[in-house]
């Protein structure tokens, strides 16, 4: 991963984590590893729901929407990491579940943030 490629995802990141602050969620862990992967941000919703939460971001719509790029074996493999998450710090008896903020920075435009919940 470039270091500009990095920054970029950082930038999304923090952005998708303002959105969801001012939506009043408390936002847990950010970059959460597990093995080979990882989950973004994990935060709890203002109704006490453990959210597990992949940024998707792009520059241009020419090789589709940002959340198009979340593919089945990337959601196999957040699943994965949610359920080691849970495991790892016992969690257990929460409602949890998985979304997706799809972030478009298109030139002279301001972000445009989509906020799927319970996307799978």
């Amino acid at each position: 991963m470039t270091e500009n490629t990095k920054s970029f995802g950082n930038k999304s990141e923090d952005l998708a984590c303002k959105y969801l602050e001012e939506k009043k969620y408390k936002i847990i862990e950010r970059n959460y590893m597990y093995g080979h992967g990882e989950i973004d941000i994990i935060a709890k919703s203002p109704d006490n729901c453990l959210v597990f939460v992949e940024v998707k971001s792009r520059t241009s719509t020419e090789f589709g929407q940002p959340e198009d790029s979340v593919t089945f074996s990337k959601r196999k493999q957040i699943r994965k990491i949610a359920s080691a998450y849970l495991w790892e710090r016992q969690i257990d008896n929460i409602e949890c579940r998985i979304d997706v903020i799809a972030i478009l920075f298109l030139k002279g435009e301001k972000p445009k943030i989509n906020h799927f919940k319970d996307a799978f």
